[in-house]
């Protein structure tokens, strides 16, 4: 028990702190934004390029763990969509919001900093093969579902231009060029290798403090039954999915 609250009270904290300076004035929501795109566009892509860089392509490349986190999020994306269609009657745009927050479980932001605090240094890895479902697979099925719900583009073209929308996004290529780093068996000079060390660190605690800044002053009335069964789909669905992927599609003795 206390093992479980020394890895989520500081999580807890984190985010509370980044709620009540925002709350109190400290920290304007403007602030939460630079913060955000700090994270995303620098912070994240050193850290994935760091864990990337530093070990061999056979400690990375898990071909278990990516199918199985593929699949599982596949199976939650079409149960969601399913339920939003025909249960909840919503439009494919919505119905594609729903899926994205019931399966793509914010690895980033929250997942890393928990996986960190739990499993140490190789959090880093499991954050990088996440990203490569999640922005080369989850992310791009759903923005294409969503934009055929349109009507204007064939889905097609709308996937191509979302993959081709993944080469500006700086975490990619920060797996990419760790991938690269790794494959070579290369490093860098002492001075950058620290240089890219310090943003990598800055990752953890900032997006924390981002998501308890950015909850100031969003308005949850009139949307407590969505939040609800989106809650209800990533921390219970989701989960009991990859589980059921682990125990009988993919098993994993570890």
């Amino acid at each position: 028990m206390f093992d479980i609250l020394a890895i989520t009270v500081p999580i807890y904290i984190a985010i509370a702190l980044g709620y009540g300076l925002t709350r109190w004035g400290v920290f304007a929501k403007t602030d939460m934004r630079a913060f955000g795109t700090f994270v995303v566009k620098v912070a994240m892509p050193a850290l994935l390029f760091n864990a990337l860089s530093q070990r061999s392509l056979s400690d990375i490349l898990n071909s278990e763990y990516v199918t199985s986190y593929a699949l599982a999020s596949l199976i939650t994306l079409s149960l969601s969509i399913a339920w939003s269609l025909r249960v909840l009657k919503k439009s494919r745009s919505l119905s594609a919001c729903f899926a994205l927050g019931m399966t793509c479980p914010n690895s980033g932001f929250v997942g890393y900093p928990i996986a960190l605090l739990s499993l140490g240094p190789i959090a880093g890895v499991s954050l990088a093969l996440n990203m490569i479902v999640e922005n080369l697979l989850i992310i791009p099925i759903l923005l294409a579902w969503a934009e055929t719900g349109q009507g204007q583009q064939r889905w097609h073209d709308i996937l191509f231009q979302t993959l081709k929308g993944m080469l500006k996004n700086p975490m990619i290529w920060g797996i990419v060029l760790g991938f690269a780093f790794s494959w070579y068996g290369t490093q860098l000079p002492p001075s950058l290798n620290r240089t890219v060390s310090l943003f990598a660190q800055a990752s953890g605690a900032l997006s924390l403090f981002v998501i308890g800044g950015s909850l100031v002053g969003l308005p949850v009335r009139g949307m407590e039954s969505s939040v609800a069964q989106i809650t209800l789909g990533k921390l219970l669905v989701h989960p009991l999915v990859m589980w059921g992927v682990l125990t009988w599609l993919v098993p994993i003795s570890d």
